[in-house]
């Protein structure tokens, strides 16, 4: 009896150590379910391991400035950002690599308001469907899927992205940084009469959701040099970019074009002196930068180099000090050859 009860107690055992792997499992996926839902759009631990994101900007920041640049992809510096139109194998361009993301849902798009302010929470969140249907872009819809084929993505038509950064300086480190935030495709399309293009932005995007992906994609930095290149993540991070200047924060909430009114000259004037005024507290955050390049060009001198002016000057010092005391013994012996000291008394009467 002993010998039966002893076997039934060890397939009992046997058996719930055949089931714990398996309870773990499902425990896992559960878990690693509700880490992708916080996550946010499917991104599993893994890829964000393989692909980390930059550090965000710090709240606390002593000195901040927010712009907003037009960036124009028909400029050589961003041209990159336009081709190949249509993909090519695995190479895409910058529009139909966000736009795919944003299809497949593994990043979220944002609305563009009227006022051109964006709006980076879960209010304005806006369904692809949507976009879809206001640009008139043709798509398929199966089993709750959106699918669109490569010639429908107007990528052709993007020629042009509105682009916010911060210049900041961060004092916990002691530097300066100029930091993409967010950046609004654009899409230039012309009228039936032919006259000029009318800009239509088609939806934010969130630069720290969409930069784990860019390390994946690379751009053309060369038109001369075709093997010239490097990531999207690099490019934007080491801001290869070039773009007008449209607007910046102010407690006003105007653009450029409302200050300047409809003159161009005082347009180009405002945006140079916003940029004057970046560059001047970048080289002047540390003091006068001719003095440090002075400093800095003494201290890198050779020992040697450094010793033998310390003698020229030390030479130089003494040569001065022994001409200015042989003036002094010239000018004495001159007043004493003209006749000497003449003292002069008053007498009384």
């Amino acid at each position: 009896m002993k010998r039966y009860l002893f076997i039934i107690v060890a397939v009992l055992v046997a058996g719930a150590a055949m089931a714990q792997p398996k309870q773990r499992r499902s425990q896992a996926k559960t878990e690693s379910k509700q880490s992708q839902q916080a996550n946010g759009q499917g991104m599993t631990q893994r890829m964000r391991i393989m692909y980390p994101t930059a550090l965000e900007m710090p709240e606390d920041v002593v000195w901040r400035r927010d712009i907003y640049r037009e960036i124009d992809l028909d400029e050589e510096a961003n041209s990159g950002l336009y081709y190949p139109v249509e993909p090519m194998g695995k190479q895409l361009n910058l529009f139909t690599y966000v736009f795919k993301l944003a299809l497949n849902g593994y990043i979220p798009v944002y609305e563009y308001r009227l006022d051109g302010n964006e709006l980076l929470d879960a209010s304005a969140k806006v369904d692809m469907k949507t976009i879809l249907d206001n640009y008139h872009i043709f798509y398929e819809e199966k089993d709750g899927k959106l699918k669109v084929d490569n010639s429908d993505i107007p990528s052709s038509e993007v020629k042009m992205y509105y682009l916010k950064e911060s210049a900041y300086y961060d004092q916990a480190n002691s530097s300066f940084h100029i930091k993409v935030l967010a950046f609004c495709p654009v899409m230039l399309r012309e009228d039936d009469f032919g006259g000029e293009s009318a800009k239509y932005p088609l939806f934010w995007v969130k630069y720290s959701d969409v930069e784990p992906y860019l390390s994946r994609q690379s751009v053309m930095t060369s038109n001369v040099n075709n093997a010239a290149t490097m990531g999207l993540d690099d490019y934007f991070t080491l801001n290869r970019y070039k773009g007008k200047i449209y607007k910046t924060n102010n407690m006003l909430g105007k653009t450029l074009a409302q200050v300047a009114g409809n003159d161009s000259t005082k347009l180009s004037a405002e945006q140079k002196r916003i940029e004057k005024e970046l560059e001047t507290f970048r080289n002047n955050i540390f003091g006068d930068k001719q003095k440090r390049d002075s400093l800095d060009s003494i201290a890198n001198l050779d020992p040697k180099v450094v010793k033998k002016m310390k003698r020229t000057t030390s030479a130089s010092s003494d040569t001065k000090t022994e001409k200015a005391t042989k003036t002094k013994t010239r000018r004495a012996k001159s007043s004493g050859s003209s006749g000497g000291t003449v003292s002069v008394r008053r007498q009384r009467h």
